[in-house]
């Protein structure tokens, strides 16, 4: 099968970022609501719609998500009769986590009952930085396409990895990260992200490299009392993300104890567009965080585009 008989349908952003790394984006004939990178793909037609008010607060969404997680319903709806004309060949997707994007389940139940065996699935489930680039190659090797020009792609995305951890290495004292992935309740990032802190030279205190992420109390952060806290919530961009920071600190006075805040090492990175896309944009994910954490090392000019120091922000907007 040649490139231009590919029909390819994408249903996470990751699928979608992972296939256009791959050189065949212009065989994508349909993507979710949420796959907005690369923008060049924006026209795409989307094929499926959240349940939930997307715009409420963090609390909102969880209570919503909850209440249709224990109907034991889907939180996406799929458009089955855009899906049937647009007939693809292979399907994208994951298995990974139901809130993140349509359930596996469902994608195989829809494919058997309106696509039929011409229909491929092919499911991403990564729980760290290994099986991301696992995932790459997978695809590739499924759509044919695992070729000396992509071998190398990926190699250069790993050696930029590697060049990060190679200058980390030497710092002797690291200092203690909690990334945070969801405001109210709290939860705290697991997964590839305690991977890519240490890779960026920090030590991840809450989260566990292939660890799913878990929810956690305040008290939890009061123990560990980190260096630093990045607010990376899936799903929210920095704008987003600063107003639910907003809430969450003047809601309690104890946030204003932690050794992160008195020293102003509150930050905000835009979890939506890199740190909850286990794919190629996983490589910019540690420069952000090698950023932020050591700012005396490592400067990819991310800052006041992929991450935003909270306190300076705040300073921003009163001068405004």
């Amino acid at each position: 099968m040649n490139n231009m008989t590919k029909r390819i349908v994408t249903l996470i952003p990751s699928a979608t970022e992972i296939v256009s790394f791959l050189g065949v984006s212009k065989s994508i004939v349909g993507k979710s609501h949420e796959c907005d990178f690369p923008k060049k793909l924006n026209k795409i037609t989307k094929l499926t719609y959240p349940k939930i008010k997307v715009d409420g607060s963090s609390k909102q969404i969880h209570n919503e998500i909850n209440t249709i997680l224990k109907k034991t319903l889907s939180v996406y709806d799929v458009d089955i009769k855009k899906l049937k004309k647009l007939k693809p060949n292979f399907i994208v997707t994951q298995a990974h986590c139901e809130v993140c994007a349509v359930s596996l389940k469902e994608v195989e139940k829809i494919t058997n009952k309106h696509l039929g065996e011409n229909t491929s699935i092919i499911s991403l489930q990564p729980h760290n930085l290994n099986e991301i680039f696992y995932d790459i190659r997978r695809v590739a090797k499924k759509l044919n396409i695992y070729n000396d020009k992509n071998k190398s792609s990926i190699h250069q995305l790993k050696n930029r990895l590697k060049k990060i951890n190679k200058l980390s290495k030497k710092i002797r004292n690291k200092k203690k990260i909690a990334c945070i992935e969801w405001t109210e309740p709290l939860m705290v990032a697991g997964n590839w992200v305690p991977e890519i802190v240490e890779l960026a030279g920090g030590k991840d205190v809450l989260g566990k490299s292939k660890n799913n992420s878990h929810w956690i109390k305040f008290n939890d952060l009061k123990k560990t009392n980190p260096d630093i806290i990045i607010f990376i919530p899936c799903g929210f961009n920095i704008m987003k993300t600063k107003y639910e920071v907003d809430i969450l600190l003047n809601k309690s006075k104890y946030w204003n104890s932690l050794k992160a805040f008195k020293k102003q090492e509150i930050y905000i990175a835009d979890g939506n567009q890199f740190f909850n896309r286990p794919g190629p944009r996983i490589v910019e994910s540690t420069e952000i965080l090698a950023e932020i954490i050591n700012p005396e090392i490592f400067n990819y000019k991310h800052k006041n585009k992929g991450w935003i120091n909270y306190f300076e922000s705040k300073i921003k907007n009163k001068t405004k």
